[in-house]
């Protein structure tokens, strides 16, 4: 007993003394947030030689695709199959390939968290992992140095120019960038969800339910004839079992926004992914709001477990796998940039001179209220692009108003709320990811601002590492 508490004494003045310290590194491209806009950003810098760092809070990268287990892939082709979204994007997909971690768009998460560590680390990036953005030091019209929270107290991250692809624009928003917050009547933002796996699922059995009762899904409609143990080779996507969630919400048993619950198969089999909660009129920018949607969230996962085990054919020996770490953001600070995405440009298939992404993914808004999935979507026109076509995203969205040396990247990016709506998918954000951290270490090399570097060098760096621009 003496002898711990004699250790401890001796220890009491190392640790003190740690408490308060303020360490301060250099770097020429900084990228605050690690979800996929972040490590394409990183990756991106470094590979033209930038010495970068990734600051992220979690122990882990991948943002939304990990921490809330967002998943899958959301469309990169035209509606003919053109592919969209290259470069990194393509990359990151090949890696979980040879892992096989990937079918077709749906992913591993524990694989994603892993490849986009080995890719950042291979490409020579320096990670600040368990680490919080608390606020900017300005000088001018630029940032001079990030302060970080870290256990070990302040720090401190100089650089010539900075990334903003926290997903909330907390960079941005600190150094004093315009930026808007949901849609224009109100400010309320896209509902958030919390993501589940459940596993033990017999999806042969839900698919053969799903082929005798075509009225009662969205989607798969599968022809009489169809092979079910083909289709369960690629991802099996289901939506509806319309009058088995009305029958269990009459009775009491089932407690969810919607009219329908929604899923998708994991490379692992028998384990699916359930994208079906909705919390609406939350703010993820508020601690309150965020704690709130956590809570409503679970209580959603738990009567969903239930309504799956009792009413759901396939599902009768399912089992709760895991949850997100945290419940999915799909909305919060827009920051204003030199220009504003709008749904205009998705419906008109907008081409861009700037342009460093395309895509044809229709704007998809979860309505702020969190109504969930209604029947009534299968009628509703969406806006998209004309068949075969596809609109593009110009580098000016990436360029914040009133800050020098800053670019923006991911669902923070400059955009309307229906702008966004479209925008905001994880292959579009990887594309703006790795445009920003290329033009991040073209302007630190060159010594000017990124609004100030040449576009057209920016675009055939992109074309050279294989984006689709």
């Amino acid at each position: 007993m003496f002898g711990y508490l004699h250790a401890y004494s001796y220890l009491e003045p190392m640790i003190n003394s740690s408490e308060n310290r303020c360490d301060r590194r250099a770097f020429d491209v900084a990228v605050a947030g690690g979800g996929v806009a972040g490590i394409a950003a990183a990756h991106s810098a470094a590979r033209r030689g930038a010495r970068t760092c990734l600051i992220e809070r979690y122990g882990f990268l991948g943002g939304m695709a990990t921490a809330a287990m967002v998943c899958p892939f959301m469309s990169h082709r035209s509606s003919t199959g053109q592919p969209l979204v290259a470069g990194f994007f393509e990359e990151l997909r090949g890696r979980l390939a040879e892992m096989d971690a990937i079918v077709e768009n749906s992913f591993d998460v524990e694989a994603l968290k892993f490849v986009a560590q080995e890719m950042l680390l291979d490409a020579g990036v320096e990670l600040v992992l368990h680490s919080w953005v608390t606020g900017v030091e300005m000088r001018n019209d630029s940032i001079a140095e990030l302060a970080l929270r870290t256990k070990g107290g302040e720090e401190r991250v100089a650089a010539s120019v900075f990334v903003d692809a926290t997903g909330d624009g907390d960079v941005a928003f600190s150094a004093g960038a315009p930026f808007q917050k949901g849609r224009a009547e109100d400010g309320a933002m896209q509902a958030m969800t919390l993501k589940f796996d459940i596993a033990g699922v017999d999806l042969h059995a839900a698919l053969e339910w799903v082929k005798a009762n075509p009225d009662q899904v969205r989607f798969p409609k599968i022809e009489p004839g169809t092979d079910i143990r083909q289709m369960l080779k690629g991802v099996v996507s289901i939506a509806g079992y319309y009058d088995l969630v009305k029958q269990a919400k009459e009775k009491g048993e089932l407690n969810v926004p919607g009219d329908l619950v929604f899923f998708i198969s994991r490379p692992r089999p028998g384990e699916v992914v359930v994208n079906t909660t909705h919390i609406g009129m939350v703010d993820g920018t508020r601690s309150e709001d965020l704690t709130r949607a956590e809570i409503e969230g679970r209580r959603q996962m738990m009567s969903l477990m239930r309504f799956f085990r009792d009413c759901a054919p396939g599902f009768e020996s399912c089992y709760l796998a895991r949850s997100g770490v945290q419940v999915g953001v799909r909305e919060t600070r827009r920051i204003t940039g030199e220009y504003v995405f709008t749904a205009e440009d998705v419906e008109a298939a907008r081409k861009f001179p700037d342009a460093i992404g395309r895509l044809a993914y229709w704007v998809d808004v979860h309505s702020p209220k969190g109504e969930g999935y209604t029947r009534g979507e299968e009628t509703t026109r969406r806006l998209a692009p004309p068949p075969g076509d596809w609109y593009e995203i110009p580098y000016r969205c990436l360029l914040p108003l009133g800050v020098r040396n800053l670019l923006i990247a991911g669902k923070c990016v400059s955009s309307t709320h229906e702008g966004h709506g479209a925008i905001r998918v994880m292959p579009s954000c990887m594309a703006m990811g790795q445009a920003a951290g290329t033009a991040a270490a073209i302007a630190a090399s060159a010594g000017v601002s990124p609004k100030e570097i040449d576009v057209e060098k920016l675009l055939s760096a992109l074309r050279e590492a294989g984006a689709l621009v």
